[in-house]
């Protein structure tokens, strides 16, 4: 029998290797193990400069990981508007699904945003996941597109509303 998910957790930014590696690990097992992305395609030279967010449970267990890539890294992938930030890889681990992880984990992305001075924050978003992403305010645009062989739209928030 599976143990019941943990329902106490803290969100930080991922500054330490350790932390990084967290981040890593929850990327591996659930875009490469569950979703079947390529590993070779999972992780990029954008890791090195995002802002990575953490989810961590009390016992030290990592549940979700998210990343804000700003600047010019950000602009190449939302047409290049230095204002605007781009949020990716979030992933929640199976365990941790339900419990308000992967919200709160989008809320401290966009937090980070706004300490950087940004306005909007653009994201690709799986395809099943557009409701989850719309309850958080954000609005779809432009065509269906796959990314690692998975259907996505462009979304976007802008940061001065609610």
């Amino acid at each position: 029998m599976t143990p019941p998910a943990p329902t106490a957790y803290t969100l930080r930014r991922a500054r330490e290797e350790s932390d990084l590696q967290a981040c890593f690990q929850v990327r591996k097992d659930v875009f490469v193990a569950e979703q079947r992305v390529p590993e070779d395609i999972e992780y990029d030279a954008h890791d090195a400069t995002a802002a990575h967010v953490l989810a961590i449970a009390a016992d030290g267990t990592a549940l979700g990981t998210g990343r804000l890539l700003h600047g010019a890294d950000a602009a190449a992938k939302t047409g290049g508007d230095l204002a605007v930030g781009s949020l990716g890889r979030l992933a929640v681990t199976r365990e941790a699904r339900g419990l308000g992880v992967g919200a709160a984990l989008v809320r401290a992305i966009e937090d980070q945003a706004r300490e950087l001075g940004l306005t909007a924050v653009d994201l690709h978003a799986q395809t099943h996941a557009l409701g989850f992403y719309e309850r958080l305010g954000y609005v779809a645009y432009g065509p269906e597109f796959r990314d690692a062989g998975i259907p996505h739209r462009a979304m976007r928030r802008d940061l001065g509303t609610v």
